[in-house]
């Protein structure tokens, strides 16, 4: 019997996604799933969705079992063949009071703070060592264990664990699926073609993976997609808002550096120095940036909850459709050793030529009984190599501080961060991350 652990299980309706995909999978659905999580209600509410699907979809074949609290962890994880991780460490309203409102007074704005920047350079230090304690016990409970990290920031998560524990993880994410589809309908001709007949190569890190090569049925369709694109954007920059695309900065990049970036505008509009500038104010408009869309978006999520819950946690005939996500296709793959192919986060180690070795890097990897193996990409183009560089120096030197607990390394972190750089001093860039530190300091260990 196949046992799978789940941290965060209180995302309920990501705990679907991944687990209602393994409850339609035969060769998983005798599973012993273990639920963790440190909030009791939330717990709550996933075991309820997860017991109803699995009499539903499954005939009751799962053994579906809660675990509340750090100090039922290790028990969680006994003997498991996989963890799934999908851990948030601060509420919302904690990011926005912090996150997202101090670097404001010093006049450096947000959309995500996930992935990098001030926002995400604090998720990665406040992640980092619930993550570091969880490898701990999984090295002794179930150290044969494959980790599947879902937490961003994925670059610095994920290498956290691959560079300085002994536990095999991959970092998953949706962005390389969604790439092909997001562009086709970002342009309003998704209906013009069969998605299955495409071949997309793309590589480079999470949430910055280049769309290299675009083929329709053995036929190169990027430069008419592209055109397509550029007429669109020159259209929308000049639209009032409500005719705007909310990709539109994607397509920018796709026009200044020759190809298509794996996440969303709002995403990407901060992992670069040229969109969001006090001095140029009106960018925000023109490329319909949509600044603190984090706090506001799960500020709408709280309160659409109590009827999601309903159509979800009480809902006695709830069903599931597989999703998109890699988890459950990893988890069957090793367990069958069927061959299984996906994109992932893993340690570059060669695979792309000209980013550092010890980067986490994005790019298709292979699944069988033997684990996920990353394949060889080659060389990325200069320009998207570059732009890479600047997300991975952050994610390197995060890793650093936190595994060194080091304030010199946390410092140079978001130094070099390409947004903040290009918009404060060092100097308020220093002061920004001491007021930081200082504001979490409940939340974090000591650094030094």
């Amino acid at each position: 019997m196949t046992k799978i652990a789940f941290f965060g299980a209180g995302s309920t309706i990501f705990v679907k996604n991944i687990l209602g995909d393994v409850l339609c999978t035969p060769a998983l659905q005798d599973a012993e799933i273990a639920l963790y999580d440190i909030n009791p209600q939330r717990l709550k509410e996933s075991m309820a969705m997860l017991t109803t699907l699995n009499r539903n979809i499954n005939q009751d074949r799962a053994t579906i079992k809660g675990y509340c609290g750090v100090e039922n962890r290790r028990e969680a994880l006994q003997g498991a063949d996989f963890a799934v991780n999908a851990i948030r460490v601060w509420d919302f309203t904690i990011s926005e009071a912090i996150d997202f409102a101090i670097p404001t007074k010093y006049g450096l704005r947000q959309t995500i703070a996930d992935t990098i920047g001030i926002g995400g350079l604090f998720r990665a230090l406040g992640s980092g060592e619930h993550m570091l304690h969880f490898a701990e016990d999984m090295a002794d409970v179930c150290p044969n264990a494959w980790f599947l990290n879902y937490t961003n920031p994925m670059c610095a998560l994920t290498g956290l664990l691959l560079r300085h524990t002994p536990i095999k993880t991959v970092g998953l994410c949706h962005s390389v699926q969604a790439c092909v589809p997001s562009l086709l309908n970002t342009l309003g001709i998704a209906k013009d073609y069969d998605i299955k007949k495409f071949n997309a190569r793309i590589g480079g890190i999470n949430h910055q993976a280049w769309l290299l090569q675009l083929l329709y049925e053995g036929k190169d369709i990027y430069p008419q997609i592209k055109q397509i694109a550029f007429e669109k954007l020159d259209q929308w920059r000049k639209a009032p808002k409500k005719e705007k695309s909310a990709n539109m900065v994607r397509l920018e990049i796709m026009r200044m550096f020759g190809y298509y970036v794996t996440e969303s505008s709002e995403h990407s509009a901060e992992y670069m120095p040229y969109w969001i500038k006090r001095n140029y104010p009106e960018l925000i408009e023109e490329y319909n940036i949509p600044l603190d869309a984090s706090p506001n978006r799960c500020r709408s999520i709280v309160a659409n909850w109590n009827r999601q819950y309903k159509e979800i946690c009480e809902n006695p005939v709830l069903t599931h459709n597989k999703s998109n996500e890699f988890g459950c296709g990893i988890m069957e793959s090793i367990v069958t050793g069927t061959p299984f192919k996906i994109a992932g986060n893993v340690l570059n180690n060669g695979l792309i030529d000209n980013l550092p070795r010890e980067a986490v890097v994005e790019v298709p990897c292979l699944v069988d009984n033997n684990g996920v193996q990353g394949t060889y990409f080659g060389r990325l183009p200069t320009q998207c190599a570059a732009l890479n560089l600047t997300n991975i120096n952050t994610q390197l030197l995060t890793i650093e501080a936190m595994a060194e607990r080091s304030k010199d390394k946390i410092y140079q972190a978001a130094l070099l961060d390409p947004h903040a750089s290009a918009e404060l001093s060092p100097d308020d860039i220093i002061r920004m991350v001491d007021e930081m530190l200082e504001a979490h300091k409940d939340r974090l260990p000591k650094y030094n």
